[in-house]
């Protein structure tokens, strides 16, 4: 009976040895798995952001530095009028986020349920200002004056809210019947800059941060904040984006310091 007993005992101990060997040797495995599976990069990721035109030289700059912590997510923009925009993704085209130029057209995807309130906020605003080529020889110096012009250029108001605003004001002004058949309406402000570049028109009506990015015109006034509709430009994520972490991550970032000095450098107004 004891020699049985000891012999039951060694077999206990052997097997136990045998368990703790292949414990220890599971447990680096597991830690050098773990490891891996931490110091394994982020999966790469596209966002697409569907902005207002006159938000392109500003938000280059603040991809440029976004891209400097956040390398596996490539940020591919679709700039163009904010009325335009709204109805592509209105329409089902693939968007991440939306930056608008006017608080309307935002409105319009919360409205119909693209984007839910809580992700979204009014960011910065702008100056509505009217330029006129640098080597302008016609007396233009106030949006009063734009009698005196053969043609001006404006963004299409149904659609470029710079273009709607520039409206307001000549309404307000209470010229827009006398200049109306001058107009050159454009699909967005850029291309209203672009007009009054070459000299196709005599002035056009753009942000003040258009303008600031060209040396082939020049700021003939300043529109009055009280005669047009406060310039907001709101910002935030497409609900139906199949890469929410991510673009909650840019939409973060667009209210950094940081970001929102990039702005300012541009000529656009923290709200």
């Amino acid at each position: 009976m004891k020699k049985s007993f000891s012999l039951f005992l060694s077999v206990i101990m052997l097997f136990l040895l045998v368990m703790s060997g292949c414990s220890n040797n599971e447990q680096p495995k597991q830690q050098a798995e773990k490891k891996q599976e931490q110091a394994a990069p982020a999966e790469n990721v596209e966002l697409t952001i569907s902005a207002a035109a006159s938000l392109q030289d500003a938000m280059t700059e603040i991809t440029a530095d976004f891209n400097k912590k956040h390398e596996n997510i490539k940020i591919n923009y679709n700039f163009g009028a904010s009325g335009a925009l709204q109805q592509q993704i209105s329409q089902g085209a693939p968007a991440d986020l939306f930056f608008s130029a006017a608080e309307d057209k935002f409105d319009q995807l919360v409205n119909d349920g693209l984007i839910e309130k809580k992700n979204g906020i009014d960011l910065v605003g702008n100056d509505l200002v009217l330029v006129i080529p640098t080597e302008s020889t016609k007396d233009i110096k106030a949006f009063s004056d734009l009698e005196n012009a053969d043609k001006i250029s404006l963004g299409t108001p149904e659609s470029v809210p710079a273009g709607m605003y520039g409206k307001e004001v000549l309404n307000n002004l209470a010229i827009w019947d006398k200049v109306e058949g001058k107009i050159v309406y454009a699909k967005d402000v850029r291309q209203v800059l672009t007009y009054v570049e070459t000299g196709n028109v005599n002035a056009g009506i753009v942000y003040k941060t258009d303008a600031l990015t060209s040396d082939k015109v020049k700021i003939a006034a300043t529109a009055d904040d009280k005669s047009h509709t406060p310039i907001v430009y709101p910002v935030g994520i497409i609900k139906a984006s199949s890469h929410q972490k991510e673009a909650m991550l840019f939409y973060d970032y667009l209210q950094t310091k940081k970001a929102m000095a990039i702005f300012e450098k541009y000529g656009f107004k923290g709200l």
